[in-house]
């Protein structure tokens, strides 16, 4: 018999999880037995994917760097890396806002709904979270975020997830020093990190074996953790904006993948699937990196010199999901507030949108920071942020997980671009399995 591909598998995980989730909901401890005796499978299987993200971006980047003969292709890698990126941003947030004025989900919400979403979540220790982290972000300068790329000291980087442009900065200096120093003096390092690669691309295929598993705990403990349904379904017609803004991102992201790589895009989108998968049930593109840069790999064929720079950098800076989302949602808050946004300060959220974006956390709930930074741009009054964010605070979770999709799916189609355009994607891809070498040791 035929053993059923993984995403099919997940996919099966993803439904039991929900069936499961809403079966709990009417059990008056359902909800304490998810959280206490299901969820932490979840959380195990988040921790995993974090544990080896650094050492793979440190070991998989190192290695794409040190295999390159040509110093000059590295940096024509970064630049195309960079423009396509600032590009896909740029469309998805225009998109995000011609889809928000033609529609106007925030017009004709009545004052009703705005008090109960007020009184519920504007004081939420979640929403508040997110107004302290803004407004650190504010207070800082124009070029903090470029400060922050670079480290004081490496092994703090190394040490935190969430300084992952640190990891990079430290990782590209690393393997461009180790090109200057000769081939002869750099191959002992370099095949170190050759081996610690393959290792922790082993760990990848190890952990995925629980995806299915983990998936179905993840989303179970989603349902529990839901709001309230009639509050839901006040903000269905904004939520629907953002999910259709998303599907026409999916349907972008295909057209490029079918005019400039020339693959066909249900063959792309079925390789990178699993890894769609896992962004959804993770809400977190960092937690995903791993399993992306696995599949874009051993599946699509981008040679890990582009792939081991182009998703690192992307999972950080190439938010496109979470761009169109800033769009939609600060137009909506406006126009539910009866607040004015002119032409000039809705363009003035593409350029706020687009640099809020740039080493944003990848992890759940940045998108609502980002959020804050948008309106503060446009002059929106600072005593009804709290408002604001309680008005979409509600389908925060759910819309956070389709547009981390986005992101990663974003982030896989600009490797296989830049991969195209530099020679280095694959026709033949192999996958690895976790049981290729079981043979030797068992």
């Amino acid at each position: 018999m035929k053993k059923l591909e993984l995403h099919w598998q997940i996919m099966i995980g993803m439904v039991l999880g929900l069936l499961f989730g809403f079966g709990m909901t009417y059990l008056d401890w359902g909800k304490e037995f998810v959280t206490n005796w299901v969820a932490p499978f979840g959380t195990i299987f988040i921790k995993l994917l974090k544990l080896i993200a650094v050492p793979l971006i440190l070991a998989s980047l190192i290695k794409g760097i040190s295999d390159l003969k040509d110093i000059s292709k590295f940096r024509n890698i970064g630049l195309r890396t960079i423009g396509i990126y600032v590009g896909t941003t740029t469309v998805a947030i225009i998109l995000g806002l011609v889809l928000v004025n033609l529609i106007e989900p925030g017009v004709g919400i009545s004052e009703e709904t705005i008090e109960k979403l007020t009184s519920t979540f504007a004081n939420d220790k979640g929403v508040t979270a997110k107004l302290e982290e803004a407004s650190r972000q504010q207070d800082s300068g124009p070029l903090k975020f470029v400060e922050d790329m670079v480290p004081d000291n490496a092994v703090a980087a190394l040490a935190n997830n969430q300084l992952m442009l640190q990891v990079i900065f430290f990782t590209i200096f690393m393997g461009i020093s180790m090109l200057l120093i000769g081939e002869d003096k750099a191959r002992p390092l370099k095949n170190f990190f050759d081996s610690l690669n393959d290792v922790v691309l082993k760990m990848v295929d190890l952990i995925m074996l629980s995806a299915p598993f983990a998936v179905f705990a993840l989303l179970a403990n989603v349902v529990v953790s839901s709001s309230d349904p009639e509050i839901l379904l006040a903000l269905l017609k904004y939520a629907g904006v953002v999910v259709f803004g998303l599907f026409l991102m999916i349907v972008f992201y295909c057209i490029l993948v079918w005019v400039f790589a020339k693959k066909n895009p249900f063959w792309f989108l079925k390789q990178l699937s699993p890894a769609q998968l896992l962004a959804f049930s993770t809400s977190s593109s960092a937690a995903t990196l791993p399993v992306t840069m696995e599949r874009v790999e051993e599946h699509i064929g981008v040679d890990k010199e582009v792939s081991s720079f182009v998703l690192p950098v992307g999972a950080t800076v190439n938010m496109d999901g979470t761009s169109l989302y800033q769009g939609i949602a600060a137009v909506f808050i406006a126009q539910a507030l009866s607040f004015e946004l002119p032409l000039m300060a809705q363009l003035t959220i593409v350029f706020t949108a687009l640099l809020a974006s740039i080493g944003t956390a990848a992890v759940p709930g940045a998108g609502m920071v980002m959020l804050v930074i948008v309106l503060e741009s446009v002059g929106f009054p600072p005593d009804k942020y709290a408002i604001g964010l309680a008005l979409i605070f509600a389908v925060d979770r759910p819309l956070d997980m389709l547009r981390t999709v986005v992101n990663v799916t974003g982030d896989a189609t600009v490797a296989t671009i830049v991969a195209k355009s530099v020679g280095k994607l694959h026709d033949d891809p192999k996958a690895d399995n976790w049981d290729d070498h079981y043979d030797e040791v068992k």
